[in-house]
């Protein structure tokens, strides 16, 4: 077989290397002692530092944020969990008849006053907003998932001033 390495390139190197070395070393032993002292210093210096910035500062700063971080996630697994379970037991619960359905988004409706309008056609429901706050837009939704098994198919919400304003498509029936 044919050798495409060339030979003379890893030798040219170790001796590019070896004159280097022999020549620092040279330098180095050319130095006074107290010269050699502060070099020896700052090179001590150079790599404590080094050390620092590359393995110890980072590690410390981990483990400085690790609780809090660790929190959050802990927060965000519970919100999800009472989600999931929220998710069940609507998924549980009974069928509500569609004229029932319909009274209940109608009365909900009715609850956020002259903020809001809706229009039925047959298992849908739009929903006019004008000036909902997101607290009050929340606390809606809710009542319509839990009250009428209505859930948002569409929406087209802006946030203004005085709150959201828009159009929110709801669908009634079994979803």
């Amino acid at each position: 077989m044919a050798s495409f390495r060339n030979s003379t390139g890893g030798e040219g190197r170790a001796a590019q290397f070896h004159q280097a070395k022999v020549k620092a070393l040279s330098h180095w032993q050319a130095l006074g002692e107290r010269e050699r002292l502060v070099l020896g210093g700052v090179g001590a210096l150079l790599g404590l530092l080094l050390a620092w910035s590359i393995l110890l500062a980072p590690a410390l700063r981990t483990l400085r944020t690790a609780p809090t971080e660790l929190e959050k996630v802990e927060l965000q697994l519970q919100q999800m969990q009472a989600q999931a379970q929220e998710a069940r037991a609507l998924r549980a619960a009974p069928a509500v008849p569609p004229a029932q359905a319909q009274a209940a988004l109608k009365a909900s409706v009715e609850h956020l006053g002259a903020a809001a309008r809706m229009n039925l056609a047959g298992d849908r429901a739009v929903v006019t907003l004008n000036g909902v706050t997101p607290e009050m837009l929340q606390s809606w939704l809710g009542e319509v998932r839990s009250a009428a098994r209505a859930r948002p198919v569409e929406a087209q919400l802006t946030r203004g001033p005085k709150g959201y304003a828009g159009t929110l498509v709801l669908s009634l029936g079994n979803n």
